[in-house]
């Protein structure tokens, strides 16, 4: 059976979309091909005007239509006072709109970190928020017991912005009726199981603490330079960006941008210590444990990666 698809942008800069747009492996094109799904409105890549918009919506409102997967790209925008007014559209406050959509969908999909966490503007007067987490709590727009019509939370696909393949390899999952295992943060363990710090191609500089105080080196960039790696889970290091890269293996700190928490309200590229020992320890990691072992480690190093050579 033909699965609807309706791809509703919020408060966002539209960056998931267009890393969407870049997969090459199969090309949006090719996936939809192969797909046996139905895209009913996207709104950089559908050609009707706004009588037609406002027609399909109010279709799927009333359930004339049907809605199998409801994408949201950018937190749900509730300023000022809860009014929505800051993100309206021809059909009013968006919000609004996500509150009747949400409730249509058989899957709901929170794409990019602002709409699963609510991102930047979630502190600030546009009160946003994401879907069904504000930050790391559980609530957010559609509160913590929110199910959709099928009867399934929302999927948060976090990333600023989300990883291309992430989001059309949920697409093929939902449309072929695959079974997404989701953690605590109800997002695929597939892509969000691991750290980004288990791809990285400088794990052995951390392992030892041959550290980098500054860019252009290949020591580990966690104790001085703000890298969030070993904090963040996220499929960066995985499937790589685009097939190719990575912050991280290009010699950039992770920001963290998966995290709930994104983005930080403390500087990028500056690791909090105290006494010289990171204020965030690696994920799992025991404080006591990390202060016997860091002088152990440094003493150990093996000389190849002291005497590292400076890229620049």
């Amino acid at each position: 059976m033909t699965m609807n698809i309706f791809w509703m942008q919020a408060g966002g800069c539209g960056g998931d979309t267009w890393a969407m747009m870049n997969v090459t492996s199969p090309t949006l094109p090719e996936m939809i091909g192969a797909l046996d799904v139905n895209p009913l409105w996207h709104p950089s890549l559908s050609t009707g005007g706004h009588a037609d918009y406002q027609a399909l919506v109010q279709d799927l409102v009333a359930g004339k239509r049907c809605l199998d997967i409801l994408f949201v790209e950018g937190a749900v925008i509730r300023g000022p006072g809860g009014s929505g007014g800051y993100d309206s559209s021809c059909l009013g406050p968006k919000k609004d709109l996500v509150a009747q959509l949400t409730r249509k969908a058989t899957w709901v999909v929170a794409a990019g970190t602002c709409a699963s966490f609510g991102g930047i503007g979630a502190d600030g007067e546009v009160e946003a928020t994401g879907l069904q987490f504000a930050g790391r709590e559980r609530g957010g727009f559609l509160g913590a017991d929110f199910l959709s019509a099928g009867g399934h939370p929302v999927i948060n696909l976090p990333g600023c912005p989300c990883q291309g393949e992430v989001l059309v390899g949920v697409l093929a999952s939902l449309a072929t009726g695959r079974e997404l295992a989701l953690n605590e943060l109800q997002e695929p363990v597939v892509w969000y199981g691991m750290l980004v710090h288990q791809g990285c191609t400088r794990n052995e500089y951390h392992e030892y603490r041959v550290e980098d105080a500054e860019f252009g080196q290949q020591g580990c960039l966690f104790f001085h330079m703000g890298c969030r790696g070993p904090l963040t889970h996220g499929p960066c290091n995985k499937i790589l960006w685009n097939h190719r890269n990575s912050k991280t293996r290009a010699g950039v700190p992770c920001l963290g941008c998966t995290q709930p928490e994104f983005p930080q309200p403390y500087p990028f590229f500056q690791t909090r210590n105290i006494a010289d020992i990171p204020v965030e320890l690696p994920e799992g990691v025991d404080r006591a444990h990390y202060l016997a072992y860091k002088g152990m480690a440094a003493a150990a190093a093996p000389q190849r990666l002291i005497a590292r050579k400076s890229r620049v």
